[in-house]
């Protein structure tokens, strides 16, 4: 789902940025912002780039027989109105 990796730097850039009069605090800090990060993230129900890649490939391909049947659809039409206009 979120790269550990990056969940890690941003819980560790967040602590950087307490003032040094705090820096006793630090190690302690990033432990809870990581917790909370990792908590809030895990509520987005988030997709994975694969999974994301995959749906998007999918409604390509329905986009495109959508397509295709709009134009068989039109082409009916057409025809129809033709016969009728005999």
């Amino acid at each position: 789902m979120f790269d550990p990796k990056a969940l890690d730097d941003l819980a560790s850039r967040l602590a950087g940025a307490i003032p040094p009069g705090l820096s006793n605090l630090k190690e302690d800090l990033e432990k809870s912002f990581h917790a909370i990060l990792q908590g809030a993230l895990g509520k987005l129900d988030l997709v994975t780039r694969e999974e994301f890649e995959v749906q998007k490939a999918v409604l390509a391909k329905t986009r495109s027989k959508l397509e295709d049947l709009e134009k068989r659809v039109a082409a009916m039409e057409a025809q129809i109105l033709d016969k009728a206009d005999l």
